[in-house]
């Protein structure tokens, strides 16, 4: 063949590399979904693209064609302000999320209110609700101060640490204590960037969640997402258009006018892709069939004590993991005992038990979250709700998250959770002279929540959660692989972290060295038993 039988490209070897800005989310998602339709360029796409056209693109192929994917190339930034703890739990629990939120050891949370249910006409819950949240907030000031004036007296500020470091750092080893006494209730706020295709499945799991501030919630993120967006250029520019318009020169208002029309005009980031998102009835039809399942299966099973880490060891089919973990999902009962009953089970009734999660299942509804089965390693782990928090900001692992409930009791900071170096383990809470206090602030807590979960309100049961405290222990199943075990391990047992999740990723090592030694031979642990410095962050 010679070489003028086919035709050469004019030129080779020109990558190009750009980042844009400023185009409105979806327009952006449309532009780069034209790649796979289309030879013209981002910015031949883009400067021929309108908003009109995006909206017809995005009806015909997403919501008629179900081409979920484009959903991934939109990006939209939102701020959640003033929403509960237990709200925020919720809404931050998407396996592709990222986002940051209020830390509990570098704020001081006294200041930021907290979440008050409708009692509609229960003023007797409603009392026992607010007496029982400022109860808890003045034991969580005092913890602090009488924390933070034990530690000043046991941890020496070093020459070359400046006073107001050495007082930043025991702060937040102060409130890393107080923090236990936090209810669910208490205020806080974040900021996530996720893509619509995340937003419009987090936006329906929202609506169909059974408290009535998740729902009003995730009307909410569905409004803002469809509504206008705050413009953060919005008053330079206006006042650069009214700078503008007052010269006098006639050309020069016109161009004024252009200006503010280009500059102020409204931006909705996602005024296409989330707008028809609704409760979904897979979700809550097949959460009200497992509790009702579970409630059946376990009736005459006993709580099983169970460590605060388990490793369960995989002797189970994938059939038998699967019922398992769904059951367990609708339960307070730990996975291997959960587990070793199924296993006992006919095989009919294994498979009756994965029909209910799946058989309520709509066209384009992902399976739920049980569903992710498989892993080579699940911990079964129950700690605090305040370290619980910090291990579920951990994505590349499938948490299965158990309800809150008081009845795992709660964590009491004590000996060797706070080792301080040379100055050795003491009993912070006791030292302080708050242990009382701390107790009996909590334990209160859990009767208040017993009382009004008993109570005549509509969502009586929902609204009695807000009152657990940080302390409170939380279930929840984590699967994962082999890497990304050793990441939790190595980044959790740190010096620097909360002595809560500390020492979880300290007994996952354990757990990981007992049944696979040579493995765990390559993680670079820190001994959770060993001193520390607590100047060290």
């Amino acid at each position: 063949m010679s070489s003028a039988s086919f035709a050469r490209p004019a030129a080779r070897n020109q990558t190009e590399v750009f980042a844009v800005h400023g185009a409105d989310p979806e327009i952006l998602a449309f532009a780069m979904a034209k790649y796979s339709r289309s030879a013209l360029s981002m910015r031949e796409s883009l400067a021929e693209i309108s908003a009109q056209r995006a909206e017809q693109f995005l009806n015909t192929f997403y919501f008629q064609y179900g081409h979920r994917s484009i959903a991934d190339l939109a990006h939209i930034a939102f701020a959640v302000e003033r929403l509960s703890l237990m709200a925020a739990i919720v809404l931050v629990d998407e396996p592709r999320w990222d986002g940051q939120e209020r830390s509990t050891r570098y704020q001081n949370f006294l200041k930021s209110g907290w979440y008050l249910p409708d009692f509609e006409e229960d003023a007797g819950s409603a009392a026992v609700y607010c007496r029982t949240i400022e109860s808890l907030f003045a034991v969580y000031q005092s913890t602090t101060a009488a924390v933070l004036d034990v530690l000043r007296s046991r941890v020496v500020r070093p020459e070359a640490l400046k006073p107001e470091s050495y007082e930043r750092t025991l702060k937040a080893r102060a409130f890393d204590v107080a923090r236990y006494l936090l209810p669910l209730a208490t205020n806080t706020s974040l900021g996530q960037i996720v893509s619509a295709r995340t937003l419009e499945g987090q936006v329906a799991r929202l609506l169909s969640h059974p408290a009535a501030e998740v729902r009003d919630l995730g009307a909410k993120l569905r409004d803002a997402a469809t509504g206008p967006a705050w413009n953060v250029n919005a008053q330079s520019a206006q006042a650069f258009v009214e700078k503008l318009g007052a010269l006098k020169d006639d050309s020069r208002a016109d161009l004024a006018a252009e200006a503010a029309a280009l500059f102020t005009r409204a931006v909705r980031s996602a005024p296409t892709l989330v707008k028809y998102t609704q409760p979904n009835p897979y979700q809550m039809e097949t959460r009200a069939a497992l509790t009702q399942a579970a409630q059946e299966f376990l009736r005459e099973l006993p709580l099983a004590e169970a460590p605060r880490v388990d490793l369960v060891e995989r002797t189970e089919s994938l059939e038998v993991e699967l019922a398992a973990t769904l059951l367990y999902s609708a339960s307070h009962h730990p996975y291997r005992q959960i587990r070793d009953l199924v296993a006992g089970l006919p095989g009919s009734r294994i498979s009756q038990i994965i029909q209910l999660g799946i058989q309520r299942r709509g066209t384009h509804d992902e399976t739920v979250r049980a569903f992710h089965a498989g892993a080579a390693l699940r911990f079964d782990i129950l700690m605090d709700i305040g370290g619980f928090r910090d291990m579920h900001r951990h994505r590349r692992v499938t948490q299965i998250i158990q309800g809150f409930t008081a009845e795992h009791g709660y964590e009491t900071p004590g000996s060797g959770d706070l080792p301080a170096g040379p100055h050795g383990d003491f009993d912070i809470l006791a030292e302080a002279g708050v242990e009382g206090d701390y107790r009996s602030a909590i334990e209160s807590a859990h009767q208040a929540s017993a009382q009004i979960a008993a109570g005549r309100a509509p969502e009586a049961a929902q609204s009695a959660l807000y009152l657990l405290p940080l302390a409170t222990r939380i279930r929840a199943l984590f699967k994962m692989d082999f890497a990304e075990a050793q990441y939790i391990i190595e980044l959790r047992s740190a010096p620097a972290g909360h002595f809560s999740y500390r020492r979880v990723a300290w007994e996952m090592f354990l757990a990981l060295q007992r049944q696979h030694p040579e493995l765990a031979r390559h993680i670079r642990v820190t001994d959770f038993t060993k001193p520390i410095d607590m100047l060290q962050r």
